[in-house]
């Protein structure tokens, strides 16, 4: 299976660009659908793209029976208590190869563990491929898993553009989608008792452990915001130094600003993404636009780190003479995953560590709506959203151990 989607959606020696509704996303989504009907799996696309691959409970666990007469009956309509897994495809720009396929990879890897050990289930089971959860081309994260949730309306996710102006409705139109079924799934969120999300660590909190892998304890609040810098275009040959109002001089001040007001407060905060108009080499820019992500442990401390970015992008625009205006694209509180869910899993894997992120996942959209959980395994490097991004196969096939474990535990007893 890794081979397989390893070959998609490459970038050159860059890592991978997997972007929502694109035809590498095509490639990615048929490889998802192949790997459910290879194990007779009930394959279904939901109405806002995500899918599907459902083992209901009276399919038999015999490890001997051939994968191709193998026919789950997806889940029941009435039933409350289904267990799901698996995470999403989608990459940011020249991301590594793990971050959201691991844990797609790793459900089907741990249904094939379940029915090999013979597991008998009592819940319905499955995989699923969140939909667009990096943002990466209409710069809002988790759209999949928030349409489903409802924290995204219908009319929100229209306006939603990519940097060639195509909306979100007519990026999906043109995958083959009908845009006209996005929506609130609510009925579908209601039939999952747990979701459990793998994931690769974002970080090098297990890389000085003996454990291959860990549970999330929570989500640090995060969100996006983008910071728009009037100022006025001019020759930058012929205009004075004194003369200009410079939009890029108040924009680089404000990342520095960024970096010292999260440093002092024990945060995070990272310009990322740069527009500039009319991005001329030899034309003083009319506007900068910069995207600011910043992360904290707690709201509090997020809201003021944020208020002094804005702040020291306004008073420095003010002796630039350049107007600035701050929207807020995007924000998810923090997440505590569910304390019992969450405790059952690290006891079922023997007292593993139980660790915070700053990283946002669909499981943490999901965790106001349904119990969620989230394992980590662990990552070498600490490198996340770029190539360098890696796990050992060793501790990949321990994650997947790990989480047939976890989902034994839940769907079988």
């Amino acid at each position: 299976m890794w081979r397989e989607l390893a070959a998609l959606g490459g970038h050159a020696d860059d890592g991978y660009r997997r972007f929502a509704w694109t035809a590498a996303d095509a490639d990615c989504r048929a490889w998802f659908a192949a790997q459910a009907r290879g194990r007779g799996l009930a394959y279904e696309t939901d109405r806002n793209g995500n899918q599907w691959a459902w083992r209901g409970v009276s399919e038999s666990a015999s490890p001997d029976r051939p994968a191709g007469e193998r026919r789950s009956a997806g889940p029941d309509q009435a039933a409350t208590d289904a267990v799901v897994t698996g995470s999403h495809l989608d990459s940011v720009p020249d991301g590594g190869a793990y971050d959201g396929p691991l844990g797609v990879v790793s459900g089907f890897a741990a249904l094939d563990e379940l029915r090999a050990r013979g597991a008998r289930l009592r819940k319905p089971l499955a995989v699923v491929n969140f939909a667009d959860e990096e943002g990466a081309r209409f710069g809002l994260a988790c759209v999949g898993s928030r349409l489903a949730a409802g924290q995204l309306s219908r009319e929100q996710a229209a306006r939603l553009r990519d940097a060639d102006g195509i909306t979100l409705p007519d990026a999906m139109a043109r995958a083959g989608h009908d845009p006209e079924a996005i929506g609130p799934d609510p009925e579908r969120l209601a039939r999952i008792g747990a979701f459990v999300e793998l994931h690769i660590e974002q970080g090098r909190a297990l890389a000085d452990t003996a454990h291959p892998v860990g549970v999330a304890s929570a989500i640090w609040p995060h969100g996006r915001w983008r910071f728009d810098f009037h100022g006025e275009g001019n020759h930058a040959g012929t205009t004075r130094l004194d003369d200009r109002r410079d939009p890029m001089l108040t924009y680089a001040t404000t990342v520095l600003a960024a970096r010292k007001k999260a440093r002092l407060a024990g945060a995070l905060a990272t310009f990322g993404k740069v527009a500039v108009q009319p991005g001329g080499v030899n034309a003083i820019p009319a506007l900068v636009r910069g995207w600011l992500d910043s992360r904290a442990a707690d709201e509090e401390t997020l809201s003021r780190v944020v208020e002094q970015i804005e702040g020291a992008a306004r008073d420095r625009g003010a002796r630039d003479g350049v107007r600035v205006g701050v929207t807020r694209e995007s924000f998810t509180p923090l997440v505590e995953f569910a304390s019992g869910l969450r405790d059952r899993l690290a006891a079922r894997l023997g007292g593993v560590p139980v660790l915070p992120t700053g990283a946002g996942h669909d499981a943490g959209i999901l965790s106001a709506t349904l119990p969620t959980a989230m394992l980590y395994v662990r990552n070498p490097t600490g490198v996340s959203h770029a190539p360098a991004e890696y796990a050992a196969e060793d501790d990949c096939a321990a994650g997947v151990t790990a989480l047939a474990d976890v989902l034994e535990d839940l769907a079988c007893h």
